[in-house]
This record gives C-alpha cells, structure tokens and sequence, in this order.
C-alpha cells in the first residue's frame, strides 16, 4: 500500500451548505414531523399508555423542532422536554425558552412550567388526558420520577426504552444529505490542516486549529470534542490531546466530527508524521484490511439481494481478520455505530449487537482499529449509508484512507 501521490485539499470536496439547503432541511423536517409523532403514537395500545414524556435533546428536536444546543440541556431544566398525548404536543418550558419554543415548536402548545415541574405534572397530564405515561427511563433521574409520583398518586409511569431510538435509525434522504455535508465539513478541515502537522507540534495544538477549522468551515457545532493523539498516545482509543511535541516518525491519529442542520459526522484518519515504521505501516494496512472486509461483505449482500447481515456479523468479519492475523490483538471496542441527531446511536455493530438485519436506509460508522500500549495505535473510521432498497452502500466520509505521510 503506497502513500498517496497528492495531499487532498479542500477544494477537492464538497462545499459548505447554502441558507437554501438549510432552509430546504428546515421545511423537510417540518413536513416529517406529524409521520414521527403518528408512528410514536401507534406504540402506545400496545404498552397500555396514553402518553410519552420525551426527554432526551435529540428526540425534543426530532419531533417537535425545539432546538438545545450542544450541552445547553444540562443548564436548560425541563425546557424543551415534551408530554406527547393521543391528540396533544406539548413543549414544557420557563422563561428563558418561551419565546425560542413558540418560534421552533410552532405545531405544539408550549406550557411555562417554571423550574417546578412536579409542581405542575397532574395539571399538565390532566390535560391531555392521560392517566398512564411512558416515560424515557434511561433519561430520567430516580429522584425526579419519584418526585413526579407523589405529584399525582394516580398517574401511572410506565418505564419505556428505545422506541425512537429504533424510529431514527431508519434515515430520510435529507437527513442522509446533512450527515454527507457534515462529513465534507470535516473531510475539508482536515485537509486544510495538514501542511501544520509537523514535527514539533502539540496534540492540543493541532486539536484547537481542527475544531476551528470545523466551525468556521459550514458547521454550527462540533459533533463531540475532536482528539488529537501521537504515537504511544494513539493506543488511546478516546484519549485526551495533551501538550507534548509529536515526534519524527509517529502515528498521529485523529477523531473528529461536524454537526450539520443538526445531524453529525464522525470520522477518524491515522497519518504519519515521517515515514512510518514497518511496524506501524503494516498495523496500518492490517486495519485497511480489516475495514474492506466488512464493508465488502455488506455491498456482497446488497448486491446479490440477499438478506442483509447484523451488525454482530460485521463486526465478527472484521475482527476475524485480525484475529486470525495473529500478529496483533484487534480493538476491544465495537466495529461502528449509528449516527444522525446523536453522535452514537442504532444499528450497534458490535459483539453486544442484536442478530436483527441491519435496517435500511441507515448511516453508521465501520471503524476496526489495533491499539499497542506504551508503542502506537491506528483506527480507520467512515460512515456509510446503507439502502439495501435503492443496492447502494456508499462511503460519506470522502477524505483518503491510503497511506498518508505529513510533515516532511
């Protein structure tokens, strides 16, 4: 495996998004929504409820369009979160957020609730009727559902998990758009930075300018904080960037991800700061491979109409490879996850994954790695869009994945 001829440059990929593509992703959303609630609503017989408390920041924008920022709900209270009845939207609110909820939520009554929720919970299900709700039991504290118990005795929480989670996981053509522009917006950051990445540099240095290079080149946040790591650091599968000098000669490996209209990217490119070691390069080709076979048996299936594998199956094609390798031990981690409003969501490809077939159309992430402790560590990350419908399983993530050598 040769490096590449030619460092690939910003102009080499897509551009930012217009104000029309936003627009346009705005109008889309506002048309899914009554579909989402209608399909979150058809649970209901079936688990004996007449409502759903939505908690978590991905599903209040998912169905009602209220916007939190990247980690504004651990300040925001219990605005935003959402009491979804048989025939009823409700956005909860104080006074922070009663303007931004009536402009975003425009579909739903918004209630200013203050910073007593208890206070106002059997007003607020009487309201819409409800005497049994489901509630988002991963996501809402012991101390608050007690709490909301002895607010109304009569009102019966019912502990439910994953039911949007399993609804987002299948991806409309214009969030599969957000998430590609998302990943342009990060295959354009990285290239710009390669020319600094150089001897002498820091992990943190490098770090700061990436994330920069995100923001201002057509995202509204950061997908997750971005990491930098350099030779023995890399074993770190999520390390945190540090302030030594990266040294002639080492991996450095790189996690980063843009937030677009909303929807994420994730990626991870292991580069070489000089030239590789035979060692590293051959980890290097090693983990190429191991991600190839994975993603080669997914278009095998697609393309021969054959039912679509798990994602225990791929993550088992992968890691095999290593594995029967025998020269290094393989990542302990999972091969990939789902992606969209939340940097990891489902389909799970991994050893704890379900044998379901993966469902279609979804984006996920295949990212085998090999991490040696104290001595180097190199990951491949992409995300791809499966549409098994349309026999399609497409790379998002467009930055090279050969060999590529910097600072030299």
């Amino acid at each position: 495996m040769s490096a590449v001829a030619r460092h690939p440059e910003a102009a080499d990929f897509a551009p930012p998004p217009t104000p029309a593509d936003r627009a346009r992703w705005d109008d889309a959303d506002r048309a899914a929504r009554p579909a989402r609630l209608t399909r979150l609503r058809e649970r209901f017989d079936g688990a004996g409820v007449d409502a759903y408390f939505a908690v978590r920041p991905e599903h209040i924008r998912y169905l009602s369009g209220f916007i939190l920022g990247a980690g504004e709900d651990r300040v925001a209270g219990h605005s935003g979160q959402l009491l979804v009845g048989t025939d009823q939207l409700v956005v909860l609110a104080d006074s922070r957020y009663t303007i931004q909820a009536g402009r975003e939520a425009r579909e739903a009554r918004v209630e200013d609730v203050g910073y007593d929720l208890p206070g106002r919970w059997r007003e607020l299900v009487a309201s819409i009727g409800a005497t049994k709700v489901g509630v988002e039991a991963g996501f809402v504290s012991h101390a608050l559902w007690r709490k909301l118990e002895a607010a109304a005795p009569d009102v019966e929480l019912i502990p439910i998990e994953g039911w949007l989670e399993a609804d987002r996981t299948v991806k409309h053509s214009t969030e599969v758009e957000r998430i590609a522009a998302a990943c342009a917006v990060a295959d354009r950051a990285l290239a710009t930075l390669l020319p600094k990445i150089r001897p002498g540099v820091t992990e943190s240095t490098l770090t700061l300018e990436l994330e920069w290079l995100i923001r201002t080149g057509g995202a509204e946040a950061l997908a997750f904080d971005a990491t930098c790591l350099a030779g023995p650091q890399a074993a770190l599968p999520h390390g945190s960037p540090g302030d030594l000098p990266i040294l002639d000669g080492a991996v450095v490996l790189f996690d980063f991800g843009a937030q677009v209209g909303g929807y994420r990217s994730d990626m991870t490119r292991t580069l070489f700061v000089g030239e590789p070691t035979e060692r590293d390069l051959a980890v290097y080709q090693l983990v190429r491979r191991a991600q190839a076979a994975a993603v080669d048996q997914l278009s095998a299936t697609v393309e021969g109409e054959l039912e679509l594998p798990s994602g225990r199956d791929l993550d088992s094609i992968a890691r095999g490879l290593i594995e029967s390798d025998g020269r290094w031990p393989a990542y302990g981690h999972g091969l990939g996850h789902g992606i969209g409003l939340a940097t990891h969501e489902l389909p799970s490809l991994s050893r704890q994954a379900t044998d379901a077939p993966l469902p279609s159309p979804t984006v996920f992430s295949v990212e085998p790695g090999i991490y040696l402790e104290g001595e180097t560590g190199v990951r491949i990350e992409d995300l791809f869009l499966l549409d098994a419908a349309a026999g399609r399983v497409e790379r998002l993530t467009m930055f090279p994945r050969d060999v590529l050598v910097v600072g030299r």
